[in-house]
């Protein structure tokens, strides 16, 4: 008996004792900085470093931004949060990831390739990614703290609990059909977790517009690589691309599969009534007759400016400029503002003739 209860005194001592440096910790946040913080993280870890590790190594890095639990774990300064949330940019060495720099590939799908009788399971992750995009929070300006999101009733302006919210379709003002979870799901067919090929066409019949999002299909196992590689190499060899529909994006999609290399790249397609057609467009512009010694100016305007693709054509300037200021913000650096260059007002040049000569002179001084 006496042995229990200096256990649970024990406990209780430490609990206690866990509780007034978390909160010690809070109090300095505004008067010492970060040396305090460290050294009561220390302490806490040589007097009780099972509950403090527990503590922070038992959670998820990744916690709901609505948590109090977590703003206040933050606000103390004990457990530095150096994980980015989903989506976010990531810190690397203590700095943040800059756009380009690699990231260990992640597949978020897993299922089985199917042509006829042959099956092999697959897996897919996305081509493209905005992990490198700069994502900022809202902040209270006042308190620092971050800002939650909520439904309210757009009469009553009161919080909406998440069971209490419903899909309805508008059918009219203030009126609308309300449709179930359940009703939406059982909708869905039976393609979420196979890639069917139902019928296969040329790869170059398929116009670019109808291309949506891009994703890497590779075997997910060895004894389904033959398989895997017999489909790829005779969608190659045959100049066809396979087309098949899966849920992906909580939709049913038609998704087109091309060979590349030693995988599959699949594409999602979009829906008919997304693509708007070309002619009521174009169709009101009238064929111009086009003058031939024009056309060979700006072909050897176009000369002047051919260059293999690079991915540098493509980068953001304007966010490697805001990670500089952040980072130097970070270090207590000041940061100076950049002026707007002034726009540069276009030559009254009446001639196309003449601005095209004008052109090709500058390329090639430049």
């Amino acid at each position: 008996m006496a042995a229990l209860l200096a256990t649970l005194l024990t406990r209780t001592l430490g609990r206690v004792l866990l509780l007034l440096l978390a909160l010690a910790a809070l109090l300095t946040t505004l008067l010492a900085g970060t040396l305090v913080r460290i050294l009561l993280l220390l302490l806490a870890l040589l007097v009780f470093p099972r509950v403090v590790l527990i503590s922070h190594w038992s959670s998820p890095p990744y916690r709901p931004v609505s948590g109090v639990w977590q703003r206040n774990r933050q606000r103390a300064g004990l457990f530095p949060l150096r994980a980015a949330e989903p989506g976010g940019t990531a810190e690397v060495g203590g700095r943040l990831r800059r756009k380009g720099e690699a990231m260990a590939p992640r597949t978020f799908w897993k299922g089985y390739l199917k042509l006829s009788l042959v099956t092999c399971p697959v897996a897919m992750s996305p081509a493209t990614t905005e992990g490198g995009r700069l994502r900022f929070h809202t902040l209270n300006r006042a308190t620092g703290n971050r800002l939650v999101q909520q439904y309210v009733d757009a009469e009553t302006g009161k919080p909406v609990a998440e069971e209490d919210e419903a899909k309805g379709y508008p059918r009219g003002e203030d009126d609308h059909v309300l449709l179930e979870d359940e009703e939406i799901e059982a909708v869905a067919l039976e393609s979420t977790r196979t890639i069917d090929i139902e019928r296969f066409v040329p790869q170059g019949s398929i116009g670019w517009i109808w291309y949506d999002r891009p994703h890497f299909l590779v075997p997910n196992d060895k004894v389904g690589e033959e398989a895997f590689s017999v489909i790829r190499e005779a969608m190659a060899e045959t100049g066809m691309a396979g087309i098949a529909r899966l849920v992906l994006y909580r939709r049913e999609r038609a998704v087109l599969l091309r060979p590349r290399g030693r995988g599959i790249v699949l594409w999602t397609l979009r829906y008919g009534d997304e693509v708007r057609p070309e002619a009521e467009y174009f169709a009101r512009l009238e064929k111009a007759p086009v003058d031939k010694e024009l056309l060979k100016l700006v072909e050897k305007l176009i000369d002047t400016r051919k260059a293999d693709w690079s991915p540098g054509f493509v980068v953001d300037p304007v966010q490697d400029r805001l990670v500089e200021i952040i980072e130097a913000k970070r270090k207590g650096r000041k940061t100076q503002k950049r002026k707007a260059a002034a726009p540069q007002k276009p030559d009254n040049v009446v001639s196309i003739m003449d601005a095209l000569r004008r052109s090709i002179a500058a390329e090639k001084g430049g």
